[in-house]
């Protein structure tokens, strides 16, 4: 009995939010990818299929690859782009945690963390970004200064009071 392949569900098709700055993101990764990386991937691919027999040939096999990977995040990024709908404008100022609004909350330590609410497809960790359909941010969404939360987290419950809601940077 032979083994099948796990795939993982297309979910680039389906619809959602994402800020200005995170479609911006995405468009430059797919310029990027179409117009650098790929012209170059390609060179060198024709440069190893030149050098004779393509079934032992590591290089060109590692080249295929790679090409099929960009081709893949391509194809990908396309389909994400067409579905996803572009929120431009900013949060409303009532003080309450709304998608893009960037929050500071302290925990159980005292401890002040800030974070933006914004898309699952642009969430990045070293921004402090969190996905809006991330446990903390369902959790904070309709909230304000004031407030606290519980977040329920693999390690158990964890409390955070919310200190600040703004709809800028700062």
């Amino acid at each position: 009995m032979g083994t099948r392949e796990r795939t993982r569900p297309d979910t680039s098709r389906q619809p959602g939010y994402i800020t200005a700055e995170g479609f911006r993101r995405l468009q430059d990764e797919a310029d990027f990818l179409w117009n650098r990386r790929r012209p170059e991937v390609t060179a060198a691919l024709a440069a190893a299929a030149a050098e004779g027999d393509r079934s032992e040939n590591a290089e060109y096999i590692y080249r295929k690859r790679q090409l099929a990977d960009i081709d893949r995040r391509l194809r990908f990024l396309g389909n994400r782009l067409e579905a996803l709908k572009v929120v431009t404008e900013k949060p409303k100022k009532d003080g309450r945690v709304y998608f893009g609004c960037y929050v500071t909350l302290e925990d159980e330590e005292g401890r002040r963390i800030r974070y933006r609410i914004v898309g699952p497809d642009e969430w990045d960790s070293t921004r402090k970004e969190i996905s809006a359909e991330s446990p903390m941010a369902r959790a904070l969404v309709g909230k304000q200064a004031g407030d606290e939360i519980e977040v329920q987290r693999p390690g158990g419950a964890a409390w955070y009071g919310i200190i600040h809601v703004a709809v800028d940077p700062e």
